[in-house]
């Protein structure tokens, strides 16, 4: 199993986004919801600076999840400034109606929550034929059956480590073994495990041990720090990787 410390997966620019070549190295993500609103250009260019693999974007609708966020003209600004990957989250329902236009703002990978709409299937069909990866996402109380049935449309399942709509909430501890469960599912095939809520250098090794390689953290990242004084993001980022790693060399 890969253990190295500061792997970067490859990237290549085409028609605007870019392919990650898939690998189960442990990447980390961080949530920009946590982020400094007045200054998204350098606090993106920042985390990247210092270690941040994927840029994970947090979409709310204020009727899926009890929040409103970012749209298309938001994901849109922040594309120019995004280097590695642009990791688009839709917390929203209906899905399918907005696919294309985060597509064209220069989503990455989208992904879509399986209790967001009736036709899931649909919408990771929709999602891939716009140009992107597709991602599926749970909430903590739902359960993996379904999940088997959509694993030949899907790029990465997001497992939600707390309820989703806030940050800061506290890591849902039910959910690793949902994590592990899925992994065995997977099997071989090229499906990366994302997980999302609570995550800090005390619960990474847990998710990472169970079996994702995607973390995405928010004021675990950003705390501290400042587009002014960045270096608490890369001290931040590689706690949270270094302690992942060390689940992992457990496993």
């Amino acid at each position: 199993m890969w253990q190295g410390a500061w792997y970067h997966a490859p990237c290549f620019l085409f028609e605007g986004r870019v392919a990650v070549a898939f690998d189960r190295s442990i990447k980390i993500a961080p949530s920009i919801l946590s982020a400094d609103f007045a200054n998204f250009g350098q606090e993106i260019r920042a985390i990247e600076a210092q270690g941040a693999d994927w840029v994970h974007v947090d979409v709310m609708d204020g009727h899926f999840v009890p929040n409103i966020t970012f749209g298309p003209p938001a994901v849109k600004a922040f594309r120019p400034h995004v280097s590695t990957v642009m990791d688009v989250h839709l917390m929203i329902a209906p899905v399918d109606p907005y696919i294309d236009a985060f597509a064209e703002a220069g989503s990455d990978i989208i992904t879509a929550h399986l209790e967001a709409g009736p036709h899931i299937h649909r919408t990771l069909q929709a999602i891939r034929a716009a140009g992107c990866k597709a991602g599926l996402s749970l909430n903590p109380g739902t359960g993996l059956e379904d999940v088997a049935y959509l694993l030949d449309l899907v790029d990465m399942v997001l497992v939600m480590t707390v309820n989703p709509g806030f940050g800061g909430q506290k890591f849902i501890a039910s959910q690793v073994d949902k994590v592990r469960r899925l992994r065995q599912m997977i099997g071989d095939r090229p499906i990366h495990i994302q997980v999302d809520g609570g995550i800090t250098p005390e619960t990474a090794p847990l998710v990472a041990k169970a079996g994702a390689d995607v973390l995405v953290a928010g004021s675990a990242v950003f705390k501290g720090g400042s587009v002014e004084n960045p270096a608490p993001y890369g001290e931040n980022i590689r706690a949270i990787r270094d302690a992942a790693q060390s689940g992992l060399q457990s496993a």
